[in-house]
């Protein structure tokens, strides 16, 4: 369960639209299991914090075996692939990342789904705090967010910084790269692409420019 909701936060007012009833300061969501013979509780406080249970219907008793990892057989496998679903399905539904921290980047991932109808993706399981944003129509990807120590941009600090990666043209990126503000691209094309941390020294306003920029240039085959 931890896995599911790694790096992700919950959206109270979509737990409502779901179906979780709100009491004793918690949000109560239950569902039959295996054709009615078992029922899940899943509790989820405030902060997110997600706990549940089984109850056999029949004998109106706990239901333990899925959560012991010595359990074993047909029937608790089932149980168990049952609930997984359920909570991806909560997941998907009610929560969202929380990855990112800082203002501008939520801004930027915002401005990328509401303008572009793109979700931001996480490629990768080895690196969780690696997104792209690609177009629909061709998969090109136009934006890469990054969470770096600043070293990796050649910046005398190892504190860690949120970074944007945008195609840009190679008439632009020369003017822009200065090692203070802009950067040389990480990780991609240094041609075609450039870093731009994401502190707030750039206004929001120009990574936006630079970032429609980066979507036309995706579509260039």
């Amino acid at each position: 369960m931890n896995k599911i909701f790694s790096n992700r936060k919950v959206n109270l007012n979509r737990l409502v639209a779901y179906g979780f009833k709100y009491y004793n300061k918690e949000y109560n969501y239950t569902k039959d299991l295996m054709d009615g013979e078992l029922e899940i509780n899943i509790k989820i406080n405030t902060e997110g914090e997600i706990s549940y249970n089984i109850i056999d219907k029949k004998f109106q008793e706990e239901y333990v075996l899925p959560l012991m990892k010595d359990a074993t057989g047909e029937f608790v496998g089932n149980v168990r692939r049952e609930i997984e679903n359920i909570l991806h399905d909560i997941d998907e539904k009610c929560f969202e990342d929380d990855i990112y921290k800082c203002r501008q980047t939520k801004m930027i991932i915002d401005y990328i789904t509401q303008n572009y109808d793109d979700k931001i993706e996480f490629l990768w399981e080895k690196f969780p705090d690696v997104a792209i944003a690609r177009r629909k129509d061709n998969s090109k990807w136009y934006a890469v967010f990054f969470v770096l120590p600043k070293s990796k941009l050649k910046i005398d600090s190892q504190d860690r910084v949120e970074v944007i990666d945008i195609r840009i043209s190679p008439e632009n990126l020369s003017k822009l790269i200065d090692n203070k503000r802009f950067f040389e691209a990480y990780h991609m094309n240094k041609k075609h692409w450039i870093s731009i941390c994401l502190d707030e020294k750039v206004s929001t306003d120009f990574i936006l420019q630079l970032l429609q920029e980066s979507y036309n240039l995706a579509k260039i085959k």
